[in-house]
């Protein structure tokens, strides 16, 4: 088998996971990358999306909804602000999700007068919010931009 390395997903509320994997594909800020053992050390922002997870008991998958990533030789720690095992989430969930982003954004345009950055930023989150539903089978709602 592969060589194997720690892997530790948190979020504020809860551990979700901690176990041995041979490699973790992360929805990255600034594009997809995959951790493996003796990776170089790496600190990285995550937007929303899910987290393959390689090992020794076949594949698992996990929700996030932001958060960071720190890289070692030895392992991955992953601190989400929201998290759920692929089992775990639902239509309701999902649809939470959403409307709070929605709200969000929705501030972030009446606060800014349509001016870019934090609207922009707002409208970025809400379609990788709605792509991430999607692709684990759940229909995103669509919201009135």
């Amino acid at each position: 088998m592969a060589d194997m390395m720690q892997f530790d997903l948190v979020s504020p509320e809860r551990r979700i996971a901690s176990y041995k994997a041979s490699a973790v594909k992360l929805p990255g800020a600034e594009g997809d990358l995959t951790a493996m053992a003796n990776h170089a050390p790496l600190i990285t922002t995550l937007r929303p999306g899910v987290l393959h997870v390689e090992g020794e008991q076949g594949t698992d998958e996990y929700v996030v909804t932001g958060g960071f990533a720190q890289i070692t030789p030895e392992g991955i720690s992953v601190l989400a602000e929201e998290s759920y095992h692929r089992d775990e989430m639902s239509q309701e969930i999902l649809d939470r999700m959403i409307d709070e982003v929605a709200e969000k954004q929705r501030k972030s345009i009446e606060a800014s007068h349509n001016q870019p950055g934090p609207t922009d930023d707002a409208a970025k989150l809400l379609s990788d919010m709605m792509a991430m539903g999607s692709h684990i089978g759940l229909s995103p709602k669509q919201p009135n931009l």
